[in-house]
């Protein structure tokens, strides 16, 4: 691959020529607003519960949010190579502030689960295109401090989350959770409207948008999103709405394939699984996601049903590996400048795998501190692996083709977060199964434990159960290694700043 186009170096070059400052502060509150969603919500869950009914269908207040995120990552991708990155940036913060509000408002559980997909949407846009545009106002060696000042939002929204969530809804109300982003949305907004400025590009020079890609691509992604995440959970997974499901979906992939290869310029362009580099670090992020599922979700169960620790202190064992994962992504740069983006990909994601499988072989019931540090490293192991990649893959394109480079990794790690909630639920639940003889799931018997009626096996048949979604991990650790091993080229293509 040659160097950038003047064109390109000129399209990016005014997206830093404003008080860069001012837009990285912005990029940073649009990733707070993100990143705080996916957390402040879940503690005040029973308030919203017991003021708007719909227990059978709370579940999505997450769902909802997360699929609109997922099937929008490559359509915003698209957007902002086209239009650029401030229109899309914009319109992506609007209409997550409207959701916000609406959100706020909400008479029902049905219309809080409506107003959450607008949130969705608009949240879609700022995921993408806030990393898309810290890529566009760092040159290659500087990106890491970007980079690690948004891992470190992340870090910090995920401690706070939760904590926010549960004093807002105990001590204001639930709808205050909603209505804390209008402030600092307004902020962010106001400081890319002022400080970030971008070329005007001729009218001439703008690709159509493929619409039908686009209601294809979210169709698709819709409907097999909706199969993965209420599988097993709504209905059995070999139960006619689960099949329809997924036969609709493999239908829909199809119809996608044809729409995208007639079309002259594709919400998912074919280069970006033909390139090596690009493929290989979609299929590397897409098994980090996977793996992140097993402690993000199963973590906390263990800590408070065989730890016996109370949700505080189990929040903190699961919370210790956003204080390393930040520290090890800034840090990483000195290793990639020494030893390439693959290797040190690999570095971290080996280390992660070993981690990971070393967590069944912990003493039972063991003390809070041996996951907490088992955690500890597994952050600090997956910084050195997520960052690299992430900087990697975007220094080998140029301006015109970042924001759909980027989208599409954030898309397949979105994916793979979803299979992971799937496919490790099953086999959580499969293992309860086999350890009690059918006695129930993972959530009806932790509510027995919580209840002080379950008995010693029941905390065995758990740790057996996590034990197992760990392994699992640790194979999608394996997986995402041997990915970069085979698929990825040893030197990343890099371009010229």
């Amino acid at each position: 691959m040659g160097s950038t186009s003047s064109a390109e170096r000129e399209a990016a070059r005014p997206a830093a020529a404003g008080r860069r400052g001012a837009v990285v502060a912005a990029l940073m509150l649009s990733m707070a607003l993100a990143a705080l969603d996916a957390t402040i919500v879940s503690t005040a869950v029973p308030q919203i519960v017991g003021d708007l009914g719909g227990f059978s269908v709370f579940s999505w207040l997450f769902s909802g949010y997360l699929l609109a995120v997922t099937v929008t990552l490559p359509l915003y991708g698209k957007l902002s190579d086209t239009f650029g990155r401030k229109p899309v940036l914009i319109a992506g913060s609007v209409l997550f502030l409207l959701g916000s509000l609406l959100c706020a408002l909400a008479w029902n559980m049905g219309a809080l689960i409506a107003f959450r997909v607008v949130q969705g949407l608009g949240g879609g846009a700022l995921q993408g295109t806030v990393q898309t545009l810290a890529a566009d106002l760092y040159p290659l060696k500087d990106r890491p401090k970007i980079q690690s000042k948004l891992s470190t939002v992340w870090a910090v929204s995920a401690v706070a989350g939760p904590g926010l969530g549960g004093v807002l809804a105990a001590y204001a109300d639930w709808r205050w959770i909603f209505l804390i982003n209008l402030p600092i949305g307004a902020l962010a907004l106001w400081l890319i409207v002022r400080h970030l400025h971008e070329p005007e590009r001729e009218a001439t020079a703008r690709a159509r948008v493929d619409w039908p890609g686009a209601l294809a691509v979210f169709a698709c992604g819709g409907v097999l999103l909706t199969a993965l995440v209420q599988g097993g959970v709504a209905w059995p997974w070999l139960s006619v709405p689960s099949l329809a499901l997924f036969g609709a979906g493999l239908a829909l992939v199809a119809v996608v394939v044809l729409v995208e290869r007639r079309a002259a310029e594709p919400i998912i362009p074919g280069w970006v699984w033909r390139r090596r580099t690009i493929a290989a670090v979609n299929l590397a992020l897409g098994a980090l996601g996977l793996l992140m599922v097993a402690p993000s979700v199963f973590l906390p169960t263990y800590a408070q049903s065989v730890l016996g620790l109370a949700p505080v202190a189990a929040g903190f064992v699961l919370s210790v590996w956003t204080l390393s994962w930040p520290v090890s992504a800034a840090l990483s740069q000195h290793v990639y400048r020494r030893i390439g983006f693959r290797n040190t990909a690999m570095l971290g994601i080996g280390a992660a795998a070993l981690i990971l499988f070393s967590f069944p072989f912990l003493p039972y019931p063991g003390q809070a501190w041996q996951p907490a540090l088992l955690m500890l490293l597994l952050g600090a192991a997956l910084g050195l692996f997520q960052l690299p990649l992430i900087v990697g893959v975007q220094s080998t394109v140029g301006w015109a083709e970042r924001g759909t480079t980027t989208a599409s990794v954030l898309f397949c790690r979105q994916t793979g977060q979803t299979i992971g909630a799937a496919v490790f639920g099953a086999v959580a639940n499969g293992v309860l199964a086999a350890r009690l003889g059918g006695a129930g799931d993972l959530d009806s018997v932790t509510r027995a434990l919580d209840s002080g009626s379950a008995p010693e096996a029941t905390r065995r048949a758990i740790a057996d159960a996590v034990h197992a979604v760990y392994l699992g991990a640790a194979c999608a650790a394996a997986l995402a290694f041997l990915v970069l091993l085979f698929l990825a080229p040893r030197k990343f293509p890099v371009l010229k700043d």
